[in-house]
């Protein structure tokens, strides 16, 4: 079972090695894990992905919550709904006579095209997991030249009853 962890912690030399060896050290793989400052001058969050058993995310989060730079740890998956959003920039193959079918495609998507060359188009496509699944599934017969992705960024939902 996947399990998706909100880490705020203080900015400082090493925080990322530290949370994620404590992981890796527990036999778990990280699935995903993208890290940003927030709106709190020295302070970041992580959202990590791990794949794991049931039992042992109350273990990792009592771990993450004795390293010292970090301040708050979620389970999102596990305290209540979420929202969450992937990032992901898609080189596709677009000679001239092919664009306007690319293009459509990447409307229904409501992709953003970022850059536009002779022979390629890069789009940007951001939403849920299955979204941009989808979407790189979509452009795929077209011939995907390139891939880079943020990986999953979230937030738990205010307003609502767990």
């Amino acid at each position: 079972m996947k399990s998706t962890f909100s880490i705020v912690s203080e900015d400082s030399p090493g925080v990322l090695m530290r949370i994620a060896s404590l992981i890796y050290r527990r036999g778990y793989n990280i699935e995903s894990l993208s890290v940003g400052r927030t709106d709190v001058p020295g302070l970041s969050r992580f959202t990590i992905i791990i794949e794991g058993e049931e039992g042992v995310y109350d273990q990792i989060r009592k771990q993450l919550m004795k390293l010292i730079e970090v301040i708050e740890v979620q389970n999102l998956t596990k305290e209540g709904p979420f929202v969450e959003r992937w990032l992901s920039l898609v080189k596709v193959m677009a000679p001239v006579e092919r664009r306007p079918h690319i293009l459509q495609t990447a409307e229904i998507f409501r992709c953003r095209v970022v850059d536009l060359g002779s022979d390629a188009i890069t789009l940007e496509v951001t939403g849920d997991r299955g979204k941009v699944e989808a979407c790189m599934a979509a452009l795929k017969p077209y011939g995907i030249l390139e891939t880079a992705g943020s990986g999953q960024v979230a937030l738990a939902r205010t307003g609502f009853e767990n």
